[in-house]
């Protein structure tokens, strides 16, 4: 595969918005800037309160057309938006690179995902189907016959983060597409250009115009499509505290909350040690710890505590951090400076309480240095809350059921991680850890996307993966047959 090129363009990207099946390019416009080149790399639309009107009474007229598409038609579509991905995975790879510091490693990793995702969103259309009830199992049912079947929503609102925005899209559109939906796409300012390249490329593959539209802007274009009541369903991805505001603005519609984590690791004195140390130095700084099951908290048996943190520091320091373009690189720019300010800040003050600072702790613009903090106080916002970023917290304990309690500390639980050879133990996991998932055997930063995803308490509500994504895009629609039976009338 040919390598990205080692030089930004010149020009910013445009990110028209698309509505009515017609890409805008009127109107004002929005820049971007990159965070490691620090000047401006792709230009959004901005949506205006008239266009967010006409877009939603677009969706509400095309209910009937896109929901009439069989499942099959709407499956070989995602099938060739599978093939395109892999074909364009270099060129967004590289949008991903420019406007979010993203290492061209982990764009070409989250490419591949989407690939996959909208395979699996394609097989999960050729499964819509219903069922037969067992009506004549109760003695008023004797007589009769009851069916169901899956029925689209209607329209679907998809809010994506930035961390992840190709591959994040791709599961809520292409869910909502696979369940027969038309869908609004409102993307994160911080990546326009990508965002408008995979729709361009569901578009390419034969998605019809009136089934995706995207309309660019900020929290209020956000706010104003979530109260709308043309909208059926939402599915957003960001902090809790924005999407507790999505929920208030919903009101009693339905709606999917994937929220933040402060997702933790345990390292047991069974472990291998230096195997545990590489997959946590791997998946903590991946993406700059920018992923709400990034490892933020390490928990290690006090027996094993030294060797994991000595093993861990070296592999964290072997990190090549610099210019997202270089595919050797490892570590990036974070999404802004803002957010690389607030590893060093929660890292400083870690110290002051008493943990200590082994590694990084300084940025360079928007470039946080891969940070580790050891043995934190308990209540340290490196503990406690969603750092978001390149920093690790590493503390010893004693006993499992004492581990397992510190885990559970917290509003979050999206998931977790855990390495030991014991069986009893990681069921114990499984049941007693207040998390939505659990990985034995790796970091709590592992996901396969088309597994169920999401948390419990304040990490979320619903899970986020397109078979459980297209029951929340559907719904059951009940066809009752009076005195008639397939079961026989005695």
């Amino acid at each position: 595969m040919p390598e990205p090129e080692a030089s930004p363009p010149t020009d910013p990207i445009a990110a028209p918005a698309l509505i009515s099946g017609v890409w805008r390019h009127d109107g004002s416009w929005v820049d971007r800037t990159g965070p490691y080149i620090r000047r401006t790399v792709s230009r959004a639309h901005a949506t205006t309160p008239e266009e967010i009107d006409e877009a939603l009474a677009y969706a509400r007229a095309s209910v009937r057309t896109i929901g009439a598409l069989a499942p099959a038609s709407r499956a070989a579509v995602l099938e060739r938006a599978s093939a395109l991905a892999l074909e364009r995975r270099d060129e967004l790879a590289r949008l991903l690179a420019l406007e979010l510091g993203k290492p061209v490693k982990d764009g070409r990793g989250e490419i591949l995902r989407v690939a996959d995702t909208f395979a699996v969103c394609a097989a999960e259309a050729r499964r819509l189907g219903g069922e037969v009830l067992p009506v004549a199992g109760w003695e008023r049912g004797v007589g009769n016959t009851a069916l169901t079947y899956r029925a689209p929503a209607g329209v679907a609102l998809a809010i994506t983060p930035f961390n992840a925005p190709a591959n994040l899209l791709a599961h809520k559109v292409g869910a909502a597409f696979a369940a027969g939906n038309t869908t609004l796409v409102k993307p994160p300012p911080q990546a326009p250009a990508v965002s408008n390249a995979v729709v361009q490329l569901l578009l390419d593959a034969g998605m019809p115009p009136a089934a995706v539209q995207i309309l660019h802007g900020g929290v209020e274009v956000g706010a104003a499509l979530c109260a709308d009541p043309r909208v059926d369903v939402i599915s957003f991805t960001g902090s809790s505290a924005a999407g507790a505001a999505v929920a208030r603005a919903a009101g009693p519609r339905r709606t999917v909350l994937e929220l933040g984590g402060n997702a933790a690791t345990i390292v047991c004195e069974d472990a291998d040690v230096e195997h545990a140390a590489a997959v946590c130095a791997r998946t903590g700084y991946s993406n700059s710890g920018q992923s709400c099951i990034s490892v933020q908290r390490v928990y290690v048996q006090r027996a094993v505590y030294q060797p994991f943190l000595d093993a861990f520091t070296k592999q964290v320091q072997q990190l090549k951090v610099g210019d997202p373009l270089d595919p050797d690189t490892d570590v990036g720019a974070m999404v802004t400076e803002e957010a690389a300010e607030r590893v060093v800040s929660w890292a400083a003050e870690a110290a002051r309480a008493g943990a200590t600072v082994l590694c990084g702790g300084t940025r360079e613009h928007a470039t946080a240095a891969p940070t580790v903090v050891a043995a934190p106080p308990a209540d340290a916002k490196v503990v406690v809350q969603e750092v978001f970023g390149a920093l690790v917290a590493v503390s010893p304990y004693d006993s499992f059921d004492d581990v397992l309690a510190l885990c559970n500390v917290g509003r979050f639980g999206l998931q977790a991680g855990l390495f030991t050879k014991d069986l009893r133990r990681a069921f114990t996991a499984w049941r007693e850890l207040e998390v939505g998932g659990l990985v034995v055997g790796g970091s709590s930063n592992f996901r396969l996307d088309h597994l169920p995803f999401g948390g419990v308490k304040d990490s979320g509500i619903g899970r986020e993966s397109p078979r459980w994504m297209i029951d929340d895009f559907t719904v059951v629609k009940t066809l009752v047959l009076r005195d008639l039976s397939i079961w026989g009338d005695n």
